[in-house]
């Protein structure tokens, strides 16, 4: 088990996962990942199962059944009945008659639902026998709500023996346990004692919980911080008559709620009237009969964490409508800024994320109060230092569009830092949080495949455990189904990538005699990388294939210009490609110009004839004008070096977005991704504009890794021409800093580009220009990965051959 320290503050009301832990930092898992029941109880983890494409069964009935039953819970959520809300509602008295229960039927409900073992709380079936804090708490609140009403003696009776047995596990801090259970379980104890009962605990071991709880409270006792407040309200219920009531209701929300919790504002009804807070909890019982949820509302961060899960594991597509009408929806609640999202950071900032890049016109002046630290600091979030709302601001901040959004960039600086403390301290050590962190700080999401992102998140999605608010309850999606769906899905797409591959992708490198140039350095499985970690849907396996040959081409082509050609080899290539068609009117100067000739004029005439066909108008010379600017631009820079001409920054920049041979790879794949697009669309601005930023974000990154090596073959780029343009007074690293501001500059507003509705090249096509974007800061963030024959070869692997490896509980899910 991991050595998890349970939490003195607990965790946060609107958030869908939490791990809390000592220390005041309250510690929680992304909105993707579920607590493991092994996290909960005292348990073993089962091994790892590797998962092989070649159990693939593509879309058969099980599939069919997957999605019906995930997209069921897209549009419908159901939330899970909380033992202890229900027991606290069932606690609240009769206006005017405080003897008599205002929700009967929760008391009935209570009474039916205790377990054999004389508990009541949440488990993951009928077999667990496990312990958690959970159920100790969920149990001591049903037993107080019986003996309040004077019913259930025989229930009374066996909770109290269940407690009694399993007292240790109160004072266990290597458990997990729920948001503020040092203050609840304790202040129910205590209650229960006031009440008259016996409960079978030692009075040393009573004395010790109710330390816990005074401890709890000295802690940051004379902070007069809002945070403090408002989690001291969020746990007033565990407090009774030490609480001042007055100050908990400045919490209330527009729906009567205390924090859309049940069991807070059910505690308030205990102690004082209030016809808005009675409104609430009668609305529950109306909607949901004699139980209530842990938290309600929720939907809105429900629907939104499920899109988010969906999106991560690479099965969204299945799922369009239904996501486009919760966004829809999602969107005209931002709007109206509505608290379910606004009152919660987490949900606030994965809403900002998810509906940006989704292409919805949010503003990122919604995080304005927590732009800065201090402000971040004075929520309750930030009051018990919440990951799962530091991570959900660490990702919101970096989906800039302008250089101008202030906010995300300070969001990104603080919230990087916290996440770095977290990292030294010892809470995190032995959590999924830990990797998670890691993640988060090393891997920014323009950095990373799809593919490989999906892979990672099928190999650590857990899809049977439960989630914790101030009770343990179970996520409303149906986890093992997507589970089961990203497998079938990830193999699926696995079994399709090995097809393309073998025998036909390779044969072409061998047929098209491209083995036989010693200069060229073989990319085939890097590019093809890039196709199916950015392109990984099946269906697109022309744009795949056409991006990973003319990748294999233009690095060709590129090795050609640099080292392995003569000024006349080079420019009789140019004027082949001048002359096309007619190209037999001139001799070839060598067998190399031949081979690259051959190559290039064989597949673009193939790729034009297939995109003429789905464009339904000769698009070949395009294709061949995408070459020619190409191999003239890289013209361009042999001449300058034979000359010995240094050009100035601006020149450099203007040939350069064209020589890093983004044109051949992707714009040609713009006509298999399923848009119509017309003349017009290539000769319209916003085209070019994309592929400038797009071209220009890359040419930096590779410059920045790759000056040396291009130094010691004379060719000069932007770093060296910093430094020689300085006259001295810049040095190499001095440059290599500079360089690094354009290029997030160029990747925002390319994004902003992609994202932008309206214009005339259509989304699909947009997001082609995107996804080259990301592939160049996979190689090039942090080394010259694409150079490295063994750089990225793991991720090859990865994306390609390697089955998946599930471990935990998923070792036993059946993907047939």
């Amino acid at each position: 088990m991991a050595n998890v320290v349970t939490p003195s503050a607990g965790s946060l009301p609107p958030s869908a996962c939490r791990y809390s832990y000592s220390g005041g930092q309250n510690l929680s898992l992304l909105p993707s990942t579920i607590i493991p029941s092994t996290q909960l109880s005292r348990a073993s983890r089962p091994g790892v199962t590797r998962v092989s494409a070649s159990r693939r069964s593509g879309t058969n009935h099980k599939q069919g059944r997957e999605i019906r039953l995930i997209r069921k819970r897209l549009e419908q959520v159901d939330l899970t009945p909380s033992y202890y809300d229900t027991a606290w509602v069932a606690m609240v008295p009769f206006r005017g008659a405080p003897h008599n229960p205002r929700f009967p039927q929760c008391i009935e409900w209570i009474l039916q639902h205790q377990q054999k073992d004389g508990s009541w709380g949440l488990r993951l079936n009928q077999s667990d026998s496990s312990v958690s804090k959970d159920i100790l708490s969920s149990t001591l609140a049903c037993i107080l709500a019986l003996q309040r009403w004077n019913v259930g003696t025989d229930h009374i009776r066996k909770g109290l023996h269940f407690i009694g047995r399993n007292s240790s596990v109160a004072m266990d801090d290597q458990m997990v346990g729920p948001i503020g259970f040092n203050i609840a379980f304790p202040g129910m104890l205590r209650y229960a004692i006031g009440m008259g009962l016996e409960v079978p605990i030692t009075q040393n071991d009573i004395d010790q919980l109710l330390h816990l709880q005074e401890i709890e409270l000295k802690r940051d006792a004379g902070s007069n911080s809002c945070g403090r407040k408002a989690y001291m309200a969020y746990v007033a219920e565990g407090l009774g008559n030490m609480q001042d009531w007055s100050e908990v209701m400045k919490f209330q929300r527009k729906n009567g709620s205390l924090f859309n919790s049940p069991s807070t504002t059910a505690g308030a009804l205990v102690h004082n009237y209030d016809a808005f807070a009675l409104r609430y909890i009668d609305l529950l019982i109306d909607q949901f009969g004699n139980s209530v949820p842990a938290a309600y509302p929720k939907n809105t961060h429900y629907q939104l964490s499920m899109v988010d899960v969906l999106e991560k594991m690479g099965i969204s597509r299945h799922f369009a409508n239904e996501i486009k009408s919760i966004l829809n929806m999602t969107y005209s609640h931002w709007l109206h800024r509505d608290e379910e999202i606004m009152l919660d950071v987490a949900t606030c900032a994965m809403a900002f994320r998810i509906l940006r890049m989704n292409g919805y016109d949010v503003s990122s002046d919604e995080l304005s109060h927590v732009a800065e630290v201090s402000g971040f600091h004075d929520t309750l979030e930030g009051y018990l230092s919440d990951t799962t709302s530091i991570i959900e601001l660490h990702k919101a901040s970096e989906i800039s569009i302008s250089e101008d959004e202030f906010i995300l960039d300070n969001i990104g600086s603080w919230s990087g830092c916290l996440l770095k403390e977290q990292l030294i301290s010892s809470a995190l050590h032995g959590t999924p949080l830990l990797k998670e962190v890691e993640h988060t700080l090393n891997f920014p999401f323009y950095t990373t495949l799809d593919r490989l992102e999906h892979r990672r998140n099928i190999e650590h999605f857990e899809s049977r455990g439960y989630q914790m608010l101030k009770t343990a309850y179970l996520p409303s999606h149906s986890n093992e189904d997507i589970l089961s769906l990203s497998i079938r899905d990830f193999n699926t797409s696995q079994f399709v990538y090995q097809q393309e591959l073998q025998p036909g992708y390779y044969r072409w490198v061998k047929d098209s005699r491209l083995e036989q140039l010693p200069f060229a350095r073989q990319k085939l499985a890097y590019f093809y990388l890039s196709a199916a970690g950015t392109m990984f849907p099946p269906e697109l396996s022309e744009a795949r294939i056409l991006w990973a040959k003319n990748g294999v081409l233009t690095t060709i082509v590129d090795d050609f210009f640099d080292v392995g050609g003569s000024k006349e080899e080079l420019e009789n290539l140019v004027a082949l490609v001048e002359m096309w068609d007619d190209h037999h009117k001139i001799d070839y100067y060598s067998e190399h110009v031949e081979i690259v000739f051959s190559a290039i004029y064989t597949l673009v005439n193939e790729l034009g004839a297939k995109a003429s066909a789905l464009q339904d108008r000769d698009v070949t010379k395009h294709l061949v004008e995408i070459w020619l600017d190409l191999l003239r631009s890289m013209m361009t820079e042999v001449e300058w070096r034979m000359s010995n001409y240094v050009p100035t920054i601006e020149e450099y920049m203007k040939n350069a977005a064209l020589t890093f041979a983004l044109g051949p790879i992707v714009l040609p794949a713009l006509y298999f991704v399923g848009s119509k697009i017309p003349e017009s669309v290539v000769r319209d601005p916003e085209y070019d504009e994309l592929f400038r930023l797009m071209s220009t974000c890359g040419r930096l990154l590779n410059d920045v890794r790759s000056y040396e090596r291009e130094g010691s073959q004379g060719k000069l780029n932007s770093v060296s021409l910093l430094v020689l343009h300085s006259g001295g007074s810049m040095s190499t690293e001095e440059a290599v800093r500079q360089i690094q501001k354009p290029i997030d500059t160029f990747r925002r507003d390319l994004l902003g580009l992609v994202l932008r509705k309206g214009g005339g090249v259509p989304r699909p096509c947009k997001e082609l220009f995107w996804k080259m974007c990301k592939v160049c800061h996979f190689f090039y963030s942090q080394t010259d990965g694409f150079s490295s024959p063994e750089e990225k070869a793991r991720e090859v692997n990865a994306v390609i051959n390697d089955p998946l490896e599930l471990g935990g509980s998923n070792a036993f899910v059946s993907v047939p």
